[in-house]
C-alpha cells in the first residue's frame, strides 16, 4: 500500500506541475518581454551565477521543480 501510496502522490504532483506550468506560461508570455532587473528579479551569488529571487518567483507564480534556491513554493 506504501508503494502504491507514493506512486499516486507522484503522478498527482506530476499533474499538478503540468496544469501549474501551463497555466503559468499563458502569464509568462505577459511579462516575458519584460527585462529582468538585477537586485530584484536575479542576484550573482558568490560563484558568479545568476539566481532568482523570491520576488521573482512570485511574479512567475509557479515552481518549476529545479530546486531554486530562493524558491517559495
Amino acid at each position: 500500500m506504501g508503494a502504491n501510496f507514493l506512486k499516486e502522490g507522484i503522478i498527482w504532483r506530476t499533474m499538478e506541475n503540468f496544469y501549474n506550468k501551463k497555466k503559468a506560461k499563458q502569464n509568462d508570455q505577459s511579462h516575458s518581454s519584460t527585462p529582468l532587473k538585477e537586485g530584484e528579479d536575479f542576484i550573482y551569488n558568490e560563484k558568479g551565477l545568476m539566481v532568482f529571487t523570491k520576488e521573482y518567483h512570485l511574479k512567475r507564480g509557479y515552481c518549476c521543480d529545479s530546486k531554486c534556491q530562493n524558491c517559495p513554493y
